[in-house]
């Protein structure tokens, strides 16, 4: 039998911050959106809204989810089929009190902001999903919650559409004057979309910051994946990082940009690597001997994977590696230079 889950991270955003959760699956991410909306009972812990105690087991407090200033964008929006949008969005403002003529209206506004005026008679199904994504982010900020939670809110839209509709949101969440908190494994909304990112893995936080600062000093295997690095832990003593393995063990030794002494990162982008049929004759320091284990395209570029003393991702040509001759089981070294290696303390 599986041991149980447990979750363990701590949050905080101020208001008109966007946090994003971001972690690979099963990290955690739903779990913590489904405790701050109320959905699953927290066992430890805190959580406070506005300077107000919403949860607080070992003083047997809690808030029910229905009286919490949380709105939600589940990521199959659960939209009332049998409901027009106009009442889709009328639905929030109706529980928290208002008449039905009036919430009528408000929903009508919503409606107009987020620029499907014209659909308020449509039914979920003749929605597109770019619309029905919209209809759901009216209906959870119409009663203008305090909290608004968003969970993978573009994960069943198309590339076109994801695009608009992420463009859409931004301006959305710009002028929200509460805490938004986006739970994506996608890097791009996060980078795009979010002030402050929290990556969890196996339900803890590994690492907190602004986008551009975790994609530039990526903390775990993880997260250099997504952001495109290839990141390695080592012990530094000047310009150079004794690169080490998961059991201790030196592995390499890498020529830095930056000069630190003692545990470090450090980290190149795959388009940094030259990749060479005979040891190359180069002013790059860092040279290996290594074996092409795979192939695949990205974008308009192949991407490799090399093994040798360390595994290395390299992005060539398509030319590069028709010329190169390239194919599984290849034997080349590959060269990245010193000055396009990074290095940061762990």
């Amino acid at each position: 039998m599986a041991p149980p889950f447990r979750l363990d991270v701590e949050l905080s955003a101020r208001p008109g911050q966007v946090l994003a959760l971001l972690g690979p699956n099963g990290a955690g991410k739903s779990t913590a959106l489904r405790a701050l909306a109320g959905l699953t009972p927290l066992t430890g812990g805190r959580l406070t809204l506005d300077g107000r105690t919403l949860e607080q087991p070992d003083a047997r407090l809690r808030v029910p989810p229905e009286q919490r200033p949380v709105g939600v964008v589940f990521q199959d929006y659960l939209l009332f089929p049998h409901l027009s949008a106009l009442d889709n969005v009328a639905f929030g403002l109706r529980t928290r009190g208002l008449r039905k003529a009036a919430a009528r209206a408000e929903a009508a506004e919503w409606l107009e902001r987020v620029g499907l005026a014209e659909q308020a008679g449509a039914r979920p199904r003749t929605l597109s999903g770019g619309q029905a994504q919209r209809v759901a982010l009216a209906r959870a900020l119409a009663p203008h919650p305090r909290l608004l939670l968003l969970d993978e809110p573009m994960a069943a839209l198309d590339a076109r559409t994801r695009l608009d509709v992420r463009t859409q949101l931004r301006r959305h969440l710009a002028a929200f004057d509460a805490v938004a908190v986006l739970v994506t494994h996608d890097p791009l909304d996060a980078m795009v979309l979010a002030d402050r990112l929290t990556v969890i893995e196996d339900g803890r936080a590994v690492q907190h910051g602004t986008p551009a600062d975790i994609a530039r000093h990526p903390r775990s295997d993880y997260i250099a994946r997504l952001v495109g690095l290839n990141l390695y832990r080592g012990f530094a003593h000047g310009h150079e990082v004794r690169v080490t393995d998961e059991a201790g063990d030196d592995s390499a030794v890498l020529a830095t940009a930056d000069e630190h002494s003692g545990p470090v990162f450090a980290a190149f982008p795959p388009a940094a690597v030259t990749v060479h049929r005979t040891r190359p004759e180069t002013s790059a320091r860092n040279q290996w001997p290594v074996t092409v284990a795979g192939m695949e395209l990205h974008g308009d570029q192949v991407r490799l994977d090399l093994l040798g003393p360390l595994r290395i991702t390299a992005d060539i040509t398509p030319a590069s590696v028709a010329e190169l001759g390239l194919a599984e089981g290849s034997q080349v070294w590959a060269a990245v230079k010193a000055a396009q290696t990074r290095a940061y303390p762990a």
